[in-house]
């Protein structure tokens, strides 16, 4: 049965904008039942999960990677069964390391680490060990999710992530109200939800998978990791560097902001990270379809649709980006309806919009490079650009706080979209680099400015939310019209629609 890309992308979009509405929707909710500071351990939790990553090794990508050459034909069924009964194996063991020495651990950080001011440190504690269960539990789940990507079962998967996330952001409401508010209680029903999703994941993998072709069943194995490590090690470096580099200014404002103020923070960069969620539900849908290409020897295809998804995500991610930057105090009072906490962490989503943006199209040759299955250029620049940053990322974190972390966000990301993709592009498609920046990427880029900076001329806010709310609306539709008329994919899609209208 064939899948369409178009549906799968659709059926990504629906449920992260879904997963992504709802769960910024409800965090001024969170803050009201929690309070600023045990909200600022919700915001640690995020960094705890992003810093686990670093233990995958570069697992999950190669299996999704050698999940889609199976459906290409490149590997056996029995191959692909071999591998996922190996890393599952692996998974395991780490989290359960990991666990354990967070669960440890969770004493010191509460007491000498996070900078508590108000919760008790004995309720502190019992949050990060639940913390350090769910993050394990999530993590492994990461396998899974990325075999069911790679199946292009995305419609699929778009449905159960809509559910999960109703059941972990909507219905721990009703938890505040009927069982309690605490951080040990909030982390306890997440703990339950995780347990349900590991679960239903790896029932719904087992089943995509391909039966044995033989009698003889699937042990554990060192020997199917051994055949594909040269490619895990390249994306587990390359995880390594892009956690060092998207984290360490989160890490380092957790040790020296009040908790309290950490809140603030977080929730500047949980909404910023709107924008980079944009380029999310195309590149699960993109990097198996265009690995199958490669695979099948099509090179004008995946330019094709190496351009075309590169369209897709400025188109949307540009006016995303302009909305948050210009309007971000404005975006934070008609949401939550809080002065104080919308003056606080508009500056922190005004910067990590714009770095986010940038972020959201740069990433593009990476998804290239794991559909060719050479991630040395990638790595090799990640690398370089680490050992640039991360100083200056420090020096501007430690001397200026959460500002300072928002420009070095910008900064990095800039720096890494204008010195290295071209080299990437020279590498792989020599010759597309001068069409993709000026016509996939240039001309939506100038077209969303345009509109953004007449908007900053015309716009007087008035003093009522919806108002407002009003406005910010209609600026981001009108900024959106704008970006489509500046991509060649979004007019041809409307020329299309057009031509049917009137064939019909």
């Amino acid at each position: 049965m064939a899948i369409s890309f178009r549906n799968n992308v659709a059926a990504n979009y629906a449920s992260q904008l879904y997963v992504t509405l709802i769960g910024i929707a409800v965090l001024p909710q969170y803050v009201a039942y929690m309070g600023a500071e045990a909200f600022g351990l919700v915001g640690f939790f995020t960094m705890l999960q992003m810093w686990f990553q670093l233990l995958d090794m570069g697992m999950t990508p190669t299996l999704a990677r050698e999940t889609a050459r199976f459906r290409g034909g490149a590997i056996d069924a029995n191959s692909l069964r071999r591998l996922l009964r190996s890393l599952e194996g692996i998974f395991c063991a780490i989290g359960l390391v990991g666990a354990g020495i967070l669960i440890i651990n969770s004493h010191t950080v509460a007491g000498s680490w996070l900078n508590v001011q108000k919760l008790p440190l004995e309720e502190v504690d019992h949050a990060l060990m639940l913390m350090a269960l769910i993050v394990a539990l999530r993590w492994i789940s990461g396998l899974y999710r990325g075999a069911i990507g790679a199946f292009e079962r995305q419609v699929w998967l778009g449905g159960f992530n809509v559910v999960i996330a109703s059941i972990r952001f909507i219905l721990v409401i009703p938890f505040f109200v009927y069982v309690g508010t605490s951080p040990t209680e909030f982390f306890l029903f997440q703990f339950g939800v995780a347990i349900v999703e590991l679960g239903v994941l790896v029932i719904k993998t087992y089943r995509l998978l391909p039966p044995l072709s033989g009698k003889a069943g699937i042990t554990w194995e060192w020997a199917p990791v051994r055949t594909v490590l040269g490619f895990a090690v390249s994306v587990a470096l390359t995880n390594w560097v892009w956690v060092l580099l998207t984290q360490t200014d989160k890490l380092v404002l957790s040790k020296y902001l009040p908790l309290t103020d950490y809140g603030y923070f977080t929730l500047g960069v949980l909404v910023a990270s709107a924008v980079t969620l944009v380029a999310g539900p195309i590149s699960v849908a993109l990097v198996p379809r265009l690995t199958r290409l490669v695979a099948a020897g099509n090179d004008s295809g995946v330019v094709d649709l190496y351009r075309n998804a590169t369209q897709m995500v400025a188109v949307i991610a540009v006016p995303a980006a302009l909305v948050l930057a210009l309007f971000s105090e404005q975006v934070l009072w008609v949401w939550t309806g809080n002065a104080e906490l919308s003056r606080q962490a508009a500056p922190v989503l005004r910067l990590y919009a714009i770095g986010n943006c940038v972020l959201a199209i740069g990433s593009f040759p990476y998804y290239l490079q794991v559909a060719k299955g050479d991630l040395k250029l990638h790595l090799l620049g990640s690398l370089v650009f680490l050992l640039l940053l991360i100083p200056g990322l420090l020096w501007a974190t430690l001397r200026y706080g959460a500002t300072g972390a928002g420009y070095a966000w910008i900064a990095a990301n800039t720096l890494y979209f204008f010195m290295w993709v071209p080299l990437v592009h020279r590498r792989f498609l020599r010759g597309l680099h001068l069409d993709w920046m000026t016509r996939d990427v240039g001309a939506i880029a100038v077209t969303g400015l345009a509109g953004a900076a007449a908007l900053q001329w015309w716009i007087s806010w008035p003093h009522s939310r919806m108002s407002v709310a009003a406005i910010i609306i209609v600026s981001g539709l009108f900024l959106l019209a704008l970006t489509a008329a500046g991509s060649s994919w979004a007019r041809d899609l409307v020329g299309l629609k057009k031509h049917s209208q009137l064939a019909g």
